[in-house]
């Protein structure tokens, strides 16, 4: 199994679309500095997880979340419940 995750920084809010065969282990990574992207907004959150059988279409859902018309869905489903 592959998956994709979001993490938000409990910083800004910031969101961080990412895929892994291990999220807690990347999650981890994440929240201790390992990841170059992430290590400036820490410290994370994990907000979502999706689950695919394979790496093509883990890809292509992580592709499409980091899109303009994914990240309105994340921002509406996770930052938007106020």
């Amino acid at each position: 199994m592959v998956f994709v995750y979001v993490l938000i920084s409990q910083l800004d809010s910031r969101l961080y679309v990412g895929l892994s065969m291990d999220v807690e282990k990347r999650l981890h990574d994440h929240k201790n500095g390992r990841v170059r992207s992430t290590k400036p907004f820490r410290p994370w959150s994990l907000i979502h997880t999706e689950s695919y059988p394979d790496r093509l279409s883990a890809r292509a859902r992580e592709k499409y979340l980091k899109s303009g018309y994914g990240k309105m869905w994340l921002k509406n489903k996770y930052l938007n419940q106020k």
